[in-house]
């Protein structure tokens, strides 16, 4: 356990906003984990658990203590079919992909480059290019903060659906996760439903060429957090009607739509605010990403406030024109904590 001489957030969120915190402790255990929870509480501190901050935008300083998940460890078992990977939720997620890469244990090329670390994954369940999290997930590990009980989730259990898990509800407040356990089959099978990846063939592909490919098509749309502040893909991709999509798709044929289930369709989010004009356009110190409309960026000195000015003019915008209301899933984080992100922006 350490404690960081400064109070300023800048450098622990990947949207680079300048927000301070009253204290920030690093965890490098789940001791040292509770000892600062426990110490927050005794101060009545609002308490805010924090992992790679590639997901939170902080709309104001926030009046409490932050604590940084730094909890760390790679074990790695085998059976016969499969690779079982324990993870500490503070490793950095591409990081993770890259060593087990190195070790031959392939499955998460798709992933590759999702900014953030560990611990975040289940919470949203990220994915990417065909893939998420729950596909490669076995369990979860997390620390219920009050009691000091360890509590371990299956993957069923951890009721994951599109960007969404039982972490942003039962088990979101006081409690954290301290590993997550992935199952990589040894049989390797390329996922290459989505785009540059459709060009291999299945019985040729190669795990090295979807890494590669993954992480160039994500270098060529999204920017680099250390260069341009942002977090990765601001808006969740909607899912709407059958019929909706139907009415959309026969006014826009080159509209991006993937099934979903039986009654429902996503649409690609970006391309939405694509067809606003909406690419490049700013308010304050944020703007739309030139090439992805799906990323807002810290372009000059943003504070939270411009984000959410812009993602609100946003939303309208894409309202207006295909009356779908996006959601976005960028976490935001106000004086005392985590706040209602779509009434922010409504």
């Amino acid at each position: 356990m350490s404690v960081c001489q400064s109070t300023q957030l800048k450098a622990f969120n990947t949207f680079g906003i300048s927000a301070r915190a009253d204290h920030i402790g690093i965890a490098t255990s789940i001791e040292s984990l509770l000892t600062l929870w426990r110490e927050a509480m005794e101060k009545n501190h609002p308490i805010l658990l924090l992992g790679g901050g590639s997901n939170v935008l902080f709309t104001e300083d926030f009046k409490g203590t932050v604590i940084l998940n730094r909890i760390l460890g790679i074990n790695i078992q085998e059976s016969d079919t499969a690779w079982h990977v324990r993870v500490g939720a503070g490793e950095n997620w591409h990081e993770l992909i890259t060593y087990l890469f190195n070790q031959q244990i392939y499955g998460l090329e798709n992933l590759a480059l999702i900014p953030g670390n560990v611990g975040s994954a289940p919470i949203q369940n990220i994915g990417a290019y065909g893939i998420e999290f729950k596909q490669v997930c076995e369990y979860v590990d997390f620390v219920e903060l009050k009691t000091g009980n360890s509590i371990r989730l299956t993957a069923n259990e951890c009721l994951f659906s599109y960007r969404d898990s039982i972490f942003k509800h039962q088990y979101k407040n006081d409690y954290v996760i301290t590993a997550v356990g992935l199952r990589l089959n040894k049989k390797w099978e390329p996922i290459l439903t989505y785009g540059a990846l459709a060009q291999f063939s299945r019985e040729k592909a190669t795990p090295k060429q979807i890494f590669d490919s993954v992480c160039e098509m994500r270098q060529n749309k999204l920017p680099d957090p250390a260069l341009m502040g942002n977090a990765g893909s601001f808006f969740k991709n909607p899912i709407v009607s059958i019929e909706l999509a139907y009415r959309i798709k026969s006014e826009y044929p080159d509209c991006p739509q993937y099934s979903y289930d039986e009654h429902s369709v996503k649409i690609a989010a970006g391309w939405l605010i694509e067809q606003c004009q909406l690419k490049g356009y700013s308010i304050g110190g944020a703007a739309v990403h030139t090439k992805q409309a799906l990323v807002l960026i810290n372009k000059n000195n943003a504070t939270g406030q411009d984000v959410i000015a812009l993602a609100a003019h946003v939303r309208n915008k894409v309202a207006e024109k295909f009356n779908i209301f996006l959601e976005p899933e960028v976490r935001f984080i106000g004086c005392e904590g985590e706040i209602d992100a779509v009434e922010c922006i409504s």
